[in-house]
C-alpha cells in the first residue's frame, strides 16, 4: 500500500497509525465504564422536518413471531468512553428473551446525518427477532449527545476553528472501540460473531470502526464507502460537501477565498479529520479490513460516493482478500439510486450477517 506519496505500509502499521491518532486526542483515558439509563421518550432528530418513516428499514427480513413485542427485551444504558460530555456513549441493545444461555451473534447498527439510535428502531427488532443481540448508538453531537438542532454542524465548526476534536468520523470510531470492550465482555454475545454496519454517516462509521478494531468480524457500511482523495483531484467533492457546508463556509471566510474550492476542502478533512484525505482514506483501510468478511453497498448514481472513486480501493481490496477468501469482499451497486438506503440494499447486508455470523 502506498502512504504518503510513497511510503509502503502494511495493514496493521496503518491500523496503528489510525489508533495513535485517536489517543492523541483523549485528553485523559479512563477505565470503561456501565451506566444504566431510561428509554428516550422524544428523541432528538437534527432536522428541520423530523423523519417519521423509513420503507428501507421496515422492509428488513423478520423471523414470523406473533408476539414479538412481548418477547423483546430492551437495555438502555450509557458507556463512559472518555472524560467530558461527548464522552458519554448512549446504546441501545434489543434482543428476544428466554432461557437459553447460549452466547448469540450481534450486530451494531449505525445511523445517518441528524438521525439517532431510536430511528433505527426497526432494524433493531428485526435483527432481535432473528436470534442476533442488536445494537444501536447515538453517535457525536447526535441523539442524547445533542441539545439542539445545529449541535453537530456546530462541532464541526468548532473542531475546523480549534483543532482539538474529530467529530466527523473519527471520534465516534473511538467510541466504537470501547463498545466493542463492552460486547466482548457480555455473557449473552459470542465475541467472535460481531457485525457492524450503518447507512451514510454510519456507513463511514462502520467502515471505519471495522478498519480499526478487528473484534468486529463481519461488516457491511451501506452508502458510507468513499474515495476523499479520488473526490478532490476529480472534482468530485460537492456533494459531500453540501451535507455539511456549514463548515466548509467558515473555512472558507477564514482563508479568503470567494467560493469553497479543492484547496478549502483538502484544508477541512486535514483539520476535522486527519488523513482521510491521504493515508487513513479508502485505498489503503478497505482492504486493511481483509480477510475479514466486508460488503460495500452503494448507489451506482450517489454523488457523495461517487463509484468511479472506488475502482482503486476495490482493485486493492479483491487483491488483499486473494482466492482464498474472495467470497468475502462484495461490492453491490444498486443502479439508478443515489445517495439512499433502500429495500435492497438492507436485505443485501442482512443476507451478509445470516451468511458470515449465524
Amino acid at each position: 500500500m502506498e502512504v504518503n506519496g510513497g511510503a509502503v505500509s502494511n495493514p496493521e502499521t496503518i491500523r496503528s497509525l489510525f489508533l495513535q491518532l485517536l489517543r492523541t486526542r483523549r485528553k485523559t483515558q479512563l477505565p470503561l465504564t456501565v451506566e444504566s439509563a431510561k428509554p428516550v421518550v422524544k428523541p432528538l432528530f437534527q432536522d428541520v422536518t423530523p423523519p417519521t418513516f423509513s420503507e428501507a428499514m421496515e422492509s428488513c427480513p423478520k423471523a414470523n413471531i406473533g408476539n414479538l413485542k412481548e418477547l423483546l427485551k430492551e437495555e438502555n444504558l450509557y458507556l463512559h468512553t472518555e472524560a467530558g460530555d461527548q464522552g458519554k456513549l448512549p446504546v441501545l441493545i434489543l434482543s428476544t428473551k428466554g432461557n437459553n444461555q447460549e452466547k448469540r451473534p450481534a450486530v451494531v447498527f449505525l445511523h445517518s446525518t441528524h438521525k439517532c439510535k431510536e430511528w433505527l428502531r426497526p432494524l433493531l427488532e428485526a435483527y432481535a427477532s432473528r436470534g442476533y443481540v442488536a445494537i444501536g448508538v447515538d453517535s457525536r453531537y447526535h441523539g442524547e449527545r445533542a441539545s439542539s438542532l445545529t449541535t453537530y454542524r456546530d462541532a464541526l465548526v468548532s473542531s475546523w476553528k480549534n483543532g482539538d476534536t474529530m467529530p466527523f468520523i473519527f471520534d465516534t470510531v473511538w467510541d466504537l472501540i470501547k463498545l466493542a470492550d463492552y460486547l466482548t465482555g457480555r455473557d449473552d454475545i459470542d465475541p467472535t460473531k460481531i457485525g457492524i454496519t450503518g447507512e451514510s454517516l454510519g456507513g463511514m462509521h462502520a467502515w471505519f470502526a471495522a478498519f480499526a478494531d478487528t473484534r468486529y468480524a463481519v461488516a457491511a457500511p451501506i452508502i458510507g464507502v468513499q474515495g476523499f482523495r479520488w473526490a478532490i483531484d476529480n472534482d468530485k467533492w460537492q456533494a459531500r460537501v453540501d451535507s455539511i457546508k456549514a463548515v466548509f463556509e467558515e473555512a472558507r471566510t477564514d482563508l479568503g477565498k470567494n467560493e469553497i474550492d479543492k484547496e478549502v476542502v483538502e484544508k477541512v478533512w486535514d483539520r476535522i479529520a486527519p488523513g482521510l484525505a491521504s493515508q487513513f482514506d479508502a485505498p489503503n483501510t478497505v482492504p486493511a479490513i481483509a480477510p475479514r468478511p466486508l460488503l460495500i453497498v452503494n448507489g451506482a448514481e450517489d454523488p457523495r460516493c461517487p463509484l468511479e472513486g472506488l475502482e482503486i480501493p476495490k482493485t486493492r481490496a479483491y487483491e488483499a482478500y486473494g482466492e482464498a477468501h474472495s467470497d468475502k469482499f462484495k461490492l453491490v451497486a444498486e443502479p439508478g439510486i443515489g445517495h439512499q438506503m433502500t429495500p435492497l440494499m438492507v436485505k443485501e447486508a442482512s443476507d451478509w450477517f445470516d451468511q458470515f455470523l449465524k
